[in-house]
């Protein structure tokens, strides 16, 4: 496995320390007035799926992890499992509720994926930057009531509920961030 200088780290790169290996997904390169740079770093580990703070120094090798990454759709859940298909072959892979933690409540069928493998073992899931959902639940606003940008809470068709406008609807479609959980717009 190929080690880097710990400044050419960058989000989306995956890295083994300590023995623990995880996919950084914040990084900030730091200089302060006073010392030698440093690197700072948010890992989200691939065994326990926990983000952890990590600091290396500017000139520090860190070691690097070769990852393949697979378009494929998500199926459906039983529950205890997520299963996602390889539109090409057909093939269904079968993936962990844990992997999925911050992310299920986004997933509708045939939504594309990326997801991530080390060493032919799948360690996390991408999803794509928004997804179209439908407002199953909410409530009317209240007419007039547009200073300072007011919002209400509605439930969507995956059971998560986020604070939209108040001209938004039962029955409407929206786009949600799927980073931030947070409305984008009507659809």
């Amino acid at each position: 496995m190929p080690a880097v200088i710990a400044t050419n780290l960058r989000k989306g790169v995956a890295i083994k320390v300590n023995g623990e290996t995880g996919m950084i997904i914040d990084f900030e390169h730091r200089t302060p007035g006073k010392g030698a740079g440093f690197v700072q770093v948010v890992m989200r580990s691939f065994s326990s799926g926990k983000s952890k703070d990590m600091r290396f120094a500017a000139s520090e090798k860190v070691e690097t992890i070769q990852v393949d990454k697979q378009k494929l759709e998500f199926s459906y859940t039983d529950g205890t499992s997520y299963f996602f298909m390889d539109s090409q072959t057909y093939e269904t892979i079968e993936l962990p509720v844990h992997l999925l933690e911050e992310s299920k409540d986004m997933l509708i069928e045939n939504l594309p994926c990326e997801v991530v493998f080390v060493e032919e073992n799948p360690v996390s899931v991408e999803l794509p930057p928004s997804v179209e959902l439908e407002i199953t639940e909410s409530s009317e606003g209240i007419k007039g009531d547009t200073a300072n940008n007011p919002q209400k809470p509605a439930t969507l068709e995956t059971g998560k509920v986020i604070q939209v406008p108040l001209f938004v609807k039962q029955g409407d479609r929206i786009k949600v961030d799927t980073r931030t959980g947070k409305y984008i717009g009507r659809v």
